[in-house]
C-alpha cells in the first residue's frame, strides 16, 4: 500500500514485475481491442497498426500466461483461432480507458513538453 513516503522496495519491486507483463504499449492496446468482443489473430492485427506479426503473437502468449485472455481454438476448416478477454483482464478496462482518456486530455501537452525539451538540448 502506497503511503507519504511512496513504496516499499519490495512493494515496488513486485509491482514492477506485474506492470512489466501488463502496461506494455501492445498489451494496453490488445487488451482494449479485446474488451468489445473476441478477436481472431488478423482481425487484432489489423487494428493495431504498426505491430509485427511477431510482436503480436509474443504479446498474446503473455496475456494467455498471465490469465488476462484465453485463447479458443474455433471447430472451422481452416482450423481458426480467437482470442477473448477473462475476467481478470476485463478488470484493467477501467484502468486502462482512464489511461487512455488522460493521453487524449493531456497528448498535446505531452508533445509540446518533448519539443521544448528537444530544443533546448540542441
Amino acid at each position: 500500500m502506497l503511503d507519504a513516503i511512496g513504496p516499499s522496495r519490495e512493494e515496488a519491486l513486485g509491482a514492477r514485475h506485474i506492470l512489466d507483463h501488463i502496461a506494455n504499449k501492445w498489451a494496453v492496446l490488445i487488451l482494449t481491442v479485446l474488451c468489445p468482443e473476441p478477436a481472431r489473430f488478423n482481425e487484432i492485427m489489423r487494428r493495431l497498426d504498426g505491430i509485427t506479426h511477431k510482436a503480436l503473437a509474443d504479446a498474446l502468449k503473455r496475456l494467455e500466461r498471465n490469465g488476462l485472455i484465453v485463447r479458443k481454438v474455433l471447430p472451422t476448416s481452416p482450423v481458426g483461432v480467437e482470442y477473448s478477454i477473462t475476467p481478470l483482464g476485463l478488470s484493467l478496462q477501467r484502468p486502462f480507458e482512464a489511461l487512455y482518456e488522460w493521453a487524449l486530455e493531456y497528448g498535446s501537452e505531452v508533445k509540446r513538453a518533448q519539443a521544448e525539451y528537444d530544443t533546448d538540448r540542441n
